[in-house]
């Protein structure tokens, strides 16, 4: 099963296409009025199962239009994510030089991190059916 995470904005988009074990497979950020041409090249590259929308800011404007392509939608509860996907990003990318003297928590990323809060979508996603699945 592959999972497309959308972590919507007002004027950006964080996209991040996960498999079945929560393994990120294509990450990105779009302009939110380039982004639906950019979920048809996502459909077109990847068999996405599900496509898992952060209950933010624009979650319902954008899931609306996303309904419309033919892949089930379905809202997924973004509570800290931005926090976590700091932390993610660190994992991934981790300070250099002086920097790395500096706690992680003191820190910002030097760039937009919805790409990587969409990771954590999805895999919000993937966990929440793993638990329906164990009848919890």
């Amino acid at each position: 099963m592959t999972i497309l995470g959308v972590d919507p904005g007002t004027r950006k988009v964080g996209f991040a296409v996960v498999d079945a074990e929560g393994q990120p497979r294509d990450l990105g950020i779009s302009p939110i009025a380039d982004f639906g041409a950019r979920v048809r090249l996502l459909l077109e590259q990847w068999t996405i199962a599900v496509i898992a929308v952060g209950t933010g800011t624009n979650a319902r404007t954008l899931g609306g239009e996303l309904a419309g392509l033919g892949v089930p939608v379905t809202y997924v509860d973004e509570r800290e994510t931005t926090l976590r996907a700091r932390s993610l990003y660190f994992a991934d990318h981790p300070p250099r030089g002086w920097r790395r003297l500096i706690p992680l928590g003191m820190q910002l990323p030097p760039r937009p991190i919805d790409d990587y809060a969409a990771v954590l979508i999805a895999r919000r996603y993937l966990a929440d059916e793993g638990n329906r699945g164990n009848g919890v």
